[in-house]
């Protein structure tokens, strides 16, 4: 990804070095121009539960809020290996090349959300981005670095803690910038949907549904979560920012967190009904999907 050089966003808050002890709450949700810069409507269908999505304007697309390669939060065993503080810490001047790279990330971001906002005559509140190492205290309770990058929608902020990138290197198998860049812009999806208040209706339903119905939703927003990066993806090659081997290198991180290739990974079978985020070809499909239409309005996952 052609990235140096390039103008950063503001938003960025840095808390690496700081503690945090307070206990975890239940987090409400916890969970992220050109080809990439048009908009879409269409409505929400009826889940098995009864309860109807709200039809929307400008994405009309759903996110649960829950962060990528969280490793089907807790529906697999947790091992040594998914605790990314086994991985040496990088480098001052790694460190300070990677903030800088997430900066870029997130304000092209924030260019291609404001403007499909904008001509949908909406506001595009951007969220703030908060870098920590180790753990981290959020408004969705307290949080550590082995559960990867997450969305908390009480703050509207995503939490990332760099030395993952290192993880997703080595334990998942995906190098690459653009790889980098694909969890990034699943978590800012994230924070669109909030906005556009389809996150909060979720989260208010979920009571209702069964155990395999809530999972089963999980799924579709999760995936819906992979196209809007998809669309991201779209928007970069419109900036020429692309280079040769990027998409590859989103579609292997997208194949190697799918739900399947985790739990065959972890315990060497599949449990379907389990799946949270989609197959490893579920995946791969819905970011190709949004790269290819460089439409929110192709991100139906539920029709």
């Amino acid at each position: 990804m052609k990235w140096r050089g390039r103008k950063g966003s503001a938003n960025i808050e840095d808390r690496r070095g700081q503690r945090s002890t307070r206990a975890m709450r239940n987090p409400p949700g916890r969970s992220s121009g050109g080809r990439g810069a048009r908009g879409g409507q269409f409505r929400m269908p009826r889940t098995k539960g009864g309860f109807v999505f709200l039809a929307i304007i400008v994405v009309g697309a759903l996110a649960l809020g829950v962060n990528p390669i969280s490793l089907l939060n807790g529906s697999i065993p947790n091992s040594p290996a998914n605790n990314s503080s086994t991985y040496q810490p990088q480098s001052n001047a790694e460190q300070d090349e990677l903030v800088q790279f997430v900066s870029v990330v997130i304000k092209e971001t924030e260019d291609m959300w404001g403007k499909i906002f904008a001509d949908n005559s909406r506001r595009y509140d951007v969220p703030k981005v908060v870098l920590f190492s180790n753990k981290v205290r959020s408004a969705c309770g307290a949080a550590d670095a082995s559960m990867g990058p997450f969305y908390c929608p009480a703050d509207q902020k995503v939490y990332i803690d760099l030395s993952f990138y290192e993880q997703l290197r080595k334990q998942f198998g995906a190098p690459g910038d653009f790889a980098q860049a694909y969890v990034l812009a699943h978590e800012i999806g994230h924070h669109v949907q909030q906005l556009t208040g389809v996150l909060p209706e979720f989260n208010k339903a979920r009571p209702r549904l069964s155990k395999i119905e809530s999972n089963e939703w999980s799924v579709r927003v999760e995936l819906q979560a992979d196209c809007y990066a998809g669309v991201w993806a779209a928007y970069a090659g419109q900036e020429d920012l692309l280079e040769r081997g990027d998409i590859a290198e989103a579609l292997t991180a997208a194949n190697s967190i799918g739900d399947d290739t985790l739990q065959k990974q972890m315990q060497g079978y599949a449990v379907p009904k389990t799946f949270k985020h989609g197959t490893s070809e579920q995946r791969k499909y819905w970011f190709e999907r949004g790269y290819k239409e460089g439409n929110p309005a192709a991100c139906d996952t539920f029709s």
